[in-house]
């Protein structure tokens, strides 16, 4: 993974670039989006972090607060306001921190307003829970990817039921309650659980329960969600259309979803 701008920290100490190397042997990361200079969501990305080192009986050697400044310091060291920042630690016994930009690629307005094709990958991660680099499944899923030309990969397990996206999570619309796959199956992510405060700030129904893809056609609409995709509506699934691009449901939550994100850019910018 290219490290982007003219410096990146380890171990909360400002580095050239020039002399990045790539994080080595068990990694645990997170990504997360900056805009206008504040974390998005920061709090859960590294609640997720510290769950992650939980799952491998480890601890974060790192307080919160620390690698809060090392992003904020990396922002304003290299003028970013804006991108994605990735957050590695080793598991070994230096526990070395990195974090830097990273190239980013935002769904485009029109991909927002039509939907975006994707597949289904009949695979599932080893441990789902926790964000830990596999770098051979990732491998395996964009190959597909690309010869599909797909925007996204949805994961089925090996008992046929649709469980996430291969860097994303997957949401379903039928008969006006929003469905996604139980937690101990996914990545818990940080998106994923705005939607559902979302749902049950605004009374939309919902629930977490096995939808297997055999019964794809019995759905209204589905969406991805995900650090850069945010809310993304999906047209394709395979060979089978769905509108979900003018689903009201889905159309709601892109707009309340926006709302929470302007909100919150705006209460933390004057922590900066």
């Amino acid at each position: 993974m290219p490290c982007l701008h003219e410096y990146f920290i380890e171990n909360n100490l400002k580095k050239l670039s020039k002399d990045f190397e790539e994080p080595k042997g068990t990694i645990i990361y997170e990504v997360l989006r900056i805009i206008d200079g504040v974390p998005l969501f920061l709090e859960n990305h590294l609640e997720r972090m510290n769950n992650s080192f939980k799952i491998i009986d480890r601890v974060n050697p790192y307080k919160d607060e620390e690698i809060k400044n090392s992003i904020i310091e990396l922002s304003k060291t290299n003028k970013v306001k804006d991108g994605n920042v990735k957050i590695t630690i080793e598991v070994t016994e230096d526990n070395k921190l990195k974090i830097f930009f990273i190239p980013h690629s935002y769904p485009a307005e029109e991909q927002y307003l039509r939907g975006v094709k994707t597949i289904l990958y009949f695979g599932e991660r080893t441990n789902p829970n926790a964000k830990i680099v596999n770098d051979s499944f990732r491998d395996l899923v964009n190959k597909e990817i690309k010869e599909n030309n797909a925007y996204e990969a949805i994961l089925v397990d090996r008992n046929g039921d649709i469980t996430e996206g291969s860097r994303s999570n997957i949401f379903m619309v039928k008969n006006n309650t929003i469905i996604t796959s139980p937690l101990e199956a996914v990545l818990p992510g940080v998106t994923r659980g705005e939607i559902i405060e979302l749902c049950l700030e605004n009374n939309i129904d919902f629930k977490e329960e096995k939808v297997n893809y055999k019964d794809l056609d019995k759905l209204d609409g589905l969406f991805i969600t995900g650090t850069s995709p945010k809310i993304l509506p999906i047209t394709s699934v395979n060979d089978r259309i769905f509108n979900s691009n003018v689903n009201e449901i889905i159309k709601v939550l892109i707009k309340t979803y926006d709302d929470k994100i302007n909100t919150y850019v705006n209460t933390n910018k004057s922590n900066l």
